[in-house]
């Protein structure tokens, strides 16, 4: 009985923990509005001292939001490296993955961009960087492949290629961000993508 009892005091936890995060996204989606601790709490419907009984400080709560950010990324992107062989389609599918999950999460491009982290720790702006990093060095990875995979070559050294890639990517989440939300970054993407896929591979 106490087994069971602590058991769903912990699944309320993660629940009201899930509920401040989500209520935090779609705060971020709002540029104009400042967050604090105090306007987070009245949109959740607790008080300041109930969220921080889940999160020391606002930065947990991005901290918290990166995570959730990294897991739903790169648990696909290694999904579509299990199931497609092909560099232009594993390139394809990477890179629209990105596009994809920019466009139905708004508020948390503002964390992708940094323009969120203004003033906030220095730790999760370090964070942001490390996650692109990581995504470059995957693209990279995908890229070196191609000679081994498909006995063909990238046009373009795989640093310079895979660079220029994710560069394309995080231009249109800013412009995503810069418009209001108003801009999809997929939008014209397919058409983009088959320009930049013809002179990728040769």
């Amino acid at each position: 009985m106490a087994n069971q009892s602590s058991t769903t005091t912990r699944k309320k936890k993660s629940q009201r923990r899930d509920e401040i995060l989500q209520a935090l996204a779609r705060m971020l989606e709002n540029q104009e509005v400042k967050i604090t601790t105090a306007s987070l709490a009245k949109n959740v419907g607790v008080s300041e001292a109930a969220l921080y009984r889940h999160f020391p400080g606002k930065a947990k709560m991005y901290e918290g939001l990166i995570e959730f950010i990294e897991d739903s990324l790169f648990t696909r992107i290694n999904m579509i490296l299990q199931q497609h062989q092909s560099t232009l389609m594993r390139c394809d599918q990477l890179l629209t993955l990105l596009l994809g999950f920019a466009e139905h999460n708004p508020g948390l491009c503002r964390l992708l961009t940094g323009d969120a982290l203004v003033g906030e720790d220095e730790e999760l702006r370090n964070r942001i960087t490390r996650l692109f990093d990581r995504i470059e060095s995957q693209i990279k990875q995908v890229l070196r492949e191609t000679e081994i995979r498909e006995g063909k070559k990238v046009a373009l050294s795989t640093t310079a290629a895979a660079s220029m890639l994710l560069a394309i990517v995080e231009g249109r989440i800013v412009q995503y961000v810069r418009s209001g939300f108003k801009r999809p970054p997929t939008q014209e993407w397919p058409v983009q993508w088959q320009h930049l896929a013809e002179g990728l591979v040769v």
